[in-house]
């Protein structure tokens, strides 16, 4: 998101933007901790400037990283936070092929909600086959309400918060205007979308109204 996200602010508006930052992150982390094995290899997709491979690593400790965004400028600065771990980047889109792997668990934070729906799909179909058996996907991320009175409430919130967490109004009108440009859907429906190609245990592990941590294991192989 080269053309709508600067990558020297990025980080430091997200602490005032998402106002369950810490959960939201660290449900994901915990979960990818708790879960995969030692020295864990990890696809990051929308990994932006890395934050929550920053994150993930801070609990695993040595990880094997594949960071992927469509942008060059987003991930030198991933490459930067991450030099210690020596991350492999790549510049593509979501809607492009994924890396062969396998992965012990494939990652996102606040990407796949750029995508259509049929795209966002696609993209579920073809995490499964790059896990390991056994790995698990988890995504990170903004979702709809099911209804307008839901949708509404999810907006007043957000940024109510991010108000009150200091968030200037040329920032929120900028947050606005990007999330104009969204594409979310709501959690449930992901759910089953996941489901529907073939992951196990789909769960929704956090939520803070728009936001929320859900997702899945690929099945152990017999």
């Amino acid at each position: 998101m080269s053309r709508i996200w600067d990558p020297r602010t990025y980080d430091s508006e997200r602490r005032r933007l998402i106002p369950c930052f810490d959960e939201f992150y660290g449900a994901a982390a915990e979960l990818v901790a708790r879960f995969c094995p030692a020295s864990p290899r990890i696809l990051d997709l929308g990994a932006g400037t890395g934050m929550l491979s920053s994150i993930i690593v801070q609990r695993v400790g040595k990880a094997r990283l594949c960071l992927l965004d469509a942008s060059a400028e987003m991930l030198e600065r991933a490459a930067t936070r991450l030099a210690a771990w020596q991350p492999e980047m790549l510049v593509q889109p979501l809607t492009a092929g994924l890396p062969a792997g396998p992965f012990d668990a494939v990652v996102s934070a606040l990407a796949i909600h750029h995508l259509t729906d049929d795209d966002k799909r696609g993209l579920y179909a073809r995490i499964l086959k790059v896990l390991s058996p056994g790995g698990i996907f988890i995504n990170a991320e903004q979702v709809s309400g099911k209804s307008s009175r839901l949708q509404n409430l999810f907006e007043s919130n957000h940024l109510q918060r991010a108000r009150a967490l200091g968030s200037s109004e040329a920032e929120i009108q900028g947050a606005i205007e990007r999330m104009s440009h969204d594409r979310c859907a709501p959690v449930a429906d992901q759910m089953n979308w996941l489901e529907q190609a073939a992951f196990e245990d789909v769960e929704c592990f956090f939520r803070s109204f728009r936001f929320a941590v859900f997702g899945a294991w690929k099945p152990k192989q017999d």
